[in-house]
C-alpha cells in the first residue's frame, strides 16, 4: 500500500517541509527586525516580500493542481 501512494506522500511531505521552512524564516526575520530597530516602513516591506514569496508558492501549487487535473 505504501508503494502505491509513494508519490502522494512525497508531495505532501515536500509541501509540509516548505511550509515549515517559511515559518522558520518568518521567525528568524521577526527576531532580526526586533533586534535591529528597523523602522515601521522597512518592517512592512520585509513582511510584504515574505508574503509574496508564500503567495507565489501557493499559487504555483494551485496552478499545478489544475494543470495536472487537465483543466
Amino acid at each position: 500500500m505504501l508503494s502505491e501512494h509513494y508519490e502522494l506522500i512525497e508531495a505532501l511531505a515536500t509541501n509540509f517541509a516548505i511550509a515549515v521552512l517559511f515559518l522558520l524564516i518568518g521567525l528568524a526575520i521577526q527576531d532580526v527586525l526586533n533586534k535591529g530597530n528597523v523602522p515601521k516602513y522597512g518592517r512592512w516591506f520585509v513582511w510584504l516580500v515574505l508574503f509574496l514569496g508564500c503567495a507565489g508558492f501557493i499559487a504555483k501549487g494551485i496552478i499545478q493542481a489544475f494543470w495536472e487535473a487537465g483543466m
